[in-house]
């Protein structure tokens, strides 16, 4: 055996001649029981024959046969762990010879956990003051807010004109919406609509052309050139709801305001939190992972680009983008990714080890409480939304999940933390 470069190894096996004899016969019975030869029933054909005139069957037959089982008892002989599917070369065949050939693979990285206790991190507890507060309370009352129709008058910047829109010319699939509301003058609102829609009154109608940005965010509009005729159907001013004690007690369980801003102040609080300690997590794995120089089997790599694409997909999916409709060069996109990957890699295999070194482990309650979140997502039973998790592999991945999150807090709770 030896040692290739990083993870990757290789191995010269021999099979014995016996093995082979043995194999090489097994393969002849087979393929005589399917051979149809003139002049010979089914499965009565000559051994001599069938070896001669099936010799490249049977050769490849005893190969497929005799060379992985020998890998696996090979490498279980050695100690080693494959990660990769092994590579065959220089196989040596000939009748009355024992099977000899060489096998390439990779296997798990070994290395030292070096400090990874009372590392250095920087970490400022977050605060939420009154404007915060007040802030997100006009979010609130802003989600709240009534679209109260007005007398009818020409639009005006602020204003929310109610229009029924439709294009004539320049979009694949056209667009028809009945009942569409854009603010005039609104930053979110493109310039081109507010535009061409100010003076107008309900009942008035108007074609115009859009010129929609190169980057808009829904591909089949992007830097196009739509033709719209618009029909203003009524004008509309937004009404806040007045910040009280009634409008507390309308939200939920609140019976004041002042009870309804003390619940915002500890919301956000929480959100900072949970960022702060997401951001100094990441400090501690970036550490962890520039302290630590080890090789990384390049399956490892390779599954983990594979990973970091589907979710990119998936991703574009939610957005309304077609993936098949995107083609992907590999080997580009395997070299962009290729060193977020292995850092990835690598921060996987290091909490892996701690958590084995610290035995955090995910518990069956903590497991359970996620199943039953996502069975409630789901509107199912705990029982069927189980087994459907453990049977696409689901569940391990919710407990590893639970494991490394358990880590990374063990990472943090233990870390030396400072402001600066």
């Amino acid at each position: 055996m030896a040692l290739i470069e990083g993870c990757r190894h290789s191995i010269e096996i021999t099979v014995p001649l016996a093995d082979v004899q043995a194999e090489t016969e097994r393969a002849v019975v087979e393929v005589t029981g399917k051979a149809r030869l003139p002049g010979f029933r089914p499965g009565k054909a000559p051994a001599s024959l069938i070896r001669t005139r099936f010799a490249a069957e049977i050769r490849q037959d005893v190969v497929e046969a005799l060379v992985p089982k020998a890998f696996r008892k090979a490498v279980e002989a050695e100690g080693l762990k494959p990660v990769s599917q092994p590579r065959y070369s220089d196989v040596h065949f000939h009748d009355g010879e024992p099977l000899k050939f060489k096998a390439e693979f990779e296997v798990e990285p070994q290395f030292d956990l070096g400090t990874y206790r009372d590392l250095p991190v920087v970490y400022k507890e977050p605060g939420v003051t009154d404007a915060d507060v007040e802030e997100r309370l006009d979010k609130v009352r802003d989600q709240k807010a009534e679209y109260v129709n007005v007398d009818a008058r020409p639009l005006v910047d602020g204003d929310y004109a109610v229009v029924s829109l439709e294009s004539l010319a320049g979009a694949e699939p056209p667009i028809q919406q009945d009942e569409l509301m854009l603010k005039i003058g609104d930053e979110n609102t493109l310039a081109g609509f507010s535009e061409h829609l100010k003076d107008l009154s309900p009942g008035d109608e108007r074609e115009f052309d859009i010129t929609y940005p190169e980057d808009y965010d829904r591909e089949t509009l992007a830097g196009k050139t739509v033709k719209f005729r618009a029909t203003v159907k009524a004008v509309r001013q937004k009404e806040l709801p007045e910040a009280n004690d009634e409008f507390a007690k309308d939200l939920g369980d609140y019976q004041t305001l002042d009870e309804l801003k003390a619940s915002i102040r500890t919301a956000i609080l929480r959100e900072r939190e949970f960022e702060a300690q997401q951001e100094a997590k990441t400090k501690l794995i970036d550490q962890l992972v520039e302290a630590h120089e080890f090789a990384v089997p390049e399956a490892y790599v390779d599954r983990q680009i594979e990973m970091n694409v589907d979710r990119r997909l998936r991703a574009l999916a939610a957005e309304g983008i077609d993936p098949k409709q995107i083609k992907l060069d590999w080997e580009k996109v395997r070299e962009a990714q290729k060193d977020q990957a292995l850092k990835d890699v690598k921060a996987s295999l290091l909490l892996d080890k701690i958590a084995t070194a610290e035995s955090l482990d995910a518990t069956q309650e903590e497991v359970d409480r996620e199943v039953q979140r996502f069975a409630k997502q789901q509107r199912e039973a705990v029982a069927v939304t189980r087994a459907k998790l453990q049977k696409d592999g689901t569940l391990g991945r919710i407990a590893n999940s639970i494991r490394t999150e358990k880590t990374l807090a063990f990472l943090f709770e233990r870390s030396r933390k400072s402001d600066q």
